[in-house]
């Protein structure tokens, strides 16, 4: 689609509009016990537009990409901020914002498009045939998708660009059987970028081994004792605890429905060696898989500290919270396809690293664990969480020993966060693979160091 079809459209708004046209091409290739079992693609486009009357947002979007076709849209946009209007107790306004102008493309675009997709389907093939040559494992899948997404964004205050960003990502689960047995193991990498970018921090082999291993160990692991312990989070884990147990407490329209963070800015929430952000770059590490330089309300994206060495700094918020909150965009507006409004939502939400160095952080405990395999759990607005975890160890005397059953790891986020008293060096991102939801899905990604803290582990007692 022309840009210009975007700017003559806004010229027929008599109030404030957002154009967004927006293209998007996924595709799923799996491959489970030597079969394929999945291989799709799915491709569509289409123009959303959103104004603002009379401190009334109207929505449309449309397929249709015709002039008359946009122009109805338009219309019909008008029509439900009018409709809308009388119900609306409060008049919505909208801060400035700095607003993005010219093309935004992130690596490997280009080059990824331009793989053949029977080399991604024989790549696949040859992961899920790799998983299977370990010993006790009786099936594998392994699976790739990827995302290709096109956005021309245009706003009556100034936003004219147009981003392009592709997400490709692999995960790898394999299942061990012995004696009547059985467990599973898991591991997972994406990345924003192209192939390469997949296995910058780790080779293709080391995912599948890890998968595999797990798997394996777990079918002779002993079941943990249960309690309060002292741990080593991975950065895995340090990153489903920053996005799912504080990120979402922080977005604002989270905090304007009573989150554990209303009105805790200023406040100590965690310990002095803790600063959170989310960020719409990859800091410390390239490619992270949340990665957007252009949020879908046409604001330029950066780097938001939310906690500062303990301290709650900053909420996340969109063109229309911050003007409620007195705060600038942080550029945390996104939508998953073109017929969706945007929403606040995270992009790269990450513990900064410390000065510790993980085998001094080991070596100083007596008796607790090493927690990494992160399997999805839950949190809510209180900062309470229970997460699952598959990839766990014993540490004793300042030594790892071997695996134990998977644990459920639960407690407070900030309470967590509180009783941490060491910070690794170590950066990594490690959950850009999946999505994240909230009305509608958004593909992030979450790291961090190693921290060392305080959990409770859900094991014998």
């Amino acid at each position: 689609m022309h840009p210009d079809q975007l700017r003559k459209l806004i010229s027929l708004s008599d109030c404030f509009a957002e154009v967004r046209y927006h293209k998007k091409k996924s595709r799923t290739i799996s491959v489970r016990k030597g079969e394929v079992v999945e291989m799709s693609l799915r491709q569509l486009d289409g123009v959303s537009i959103r104004v603002l009357k009379n401190g009334t947002f109207g929505f449309a979007s449309t397929s249709d990409m015709t002039d008359e076709g946009l122009a109805r849209a338009l219309k019909s946009a008008m029509e439900m901020a009018r409709e809308l209007q009388t119900r609306r107790l409060h008049p919505v306004t909208l801060a400035q914002a700095n607003l993005a102008r010219g093309t935004f493309a992130t690596d490997g675009y280009q080059t990824l498009d331009q793989m053949p997709v029977e080399e991604k389907l024989g790549i696949v093939r040859k992961c899920e045939e790799d998983l299977r040559k370990s010993s006790h494992i009786q099936g594998a899948q392994c699976q790739y998708a990827e995302i290709f997404e096109e956005k021309h964004i245009v706003t009556t205050d100034g936003a004219d660009c147009i981003v392009q960003i592709v997400r490709p990502e692999l995960r790898f689960s394999a299942f061990a059987e012995e004696g009547g047995k059985m467990t599973s193991g898991f591991d997972s990498v994406g990345a924003t970028g192209g192939w390469k970018c997949l296995f910058e921090n780790r080779s293709i082999e080391s995912y599948i081994e890890t998968a595999a291993k797990s798997a394996v160990d777990l079918l002779g692991a002993p079941v943990a004792e249960g309690g309060k312990h002292t741990v080593i989070l991975s950065p895995a884990m340090v990153g489903l605890l920053s996005h799912e147990a504080i990120g979402h407490t922080v977005e604002a329209d989270f905090v304007k429905s009573g989150s554990v963070a209303q009105g805790k800015i200023g406040h100590m929430v965690a310990s002095e060696l803790v600063t959170l952000c989310d960020s719409g770059l990859s800091e410390f590490k390239d490619h992270a898989g949340g990665m957007l330089p252009v949020d879908d309300e046409g604001v330029v994206t950066g780097n938001t500290t939310i906690i500062d060495k303990g301290r709650l700094v900053s909420y996340l918020h969109n063109r229309q919270s911050a003007a409620e909150f007195g705060a600038a965009p942080t550029g945390n507006a996104r939508a998953w396809e073109y017929s969706d409004e945007p929403l606040i939502r995270m992009r790269n939400t990450y513990v900064a690293p410390g000065s510790s160095e993980l085998d001094h952080m080991i070596g100083e405990i007596k008796e607790g664990f090493y927690i990494d395999g992160p399997e999805g759990g839950q949190a809510d607005a209180t900062g309470e969480f229970m997460f699952g975890a598959s990839r766990v160890r014993k540490i004793k005397n300042g030594k790892l020993e071997g695996m134990v059953q998977k644990v459920s790891v639960s407690g407070n986020a900030f309470e967590v966060l509180s009783s941490v008293d060491a910070v690794s060096r170590d950066f990594q991102w490690d959950l850009g693979s999946g999505h994240c939801g909230k009305g509608q899905p958004a593909k992030v990604d979450a790291g961090g160091p190693f921290i060392r803290c305080k959990v409770l582990i859900g094991g014998e007692q």
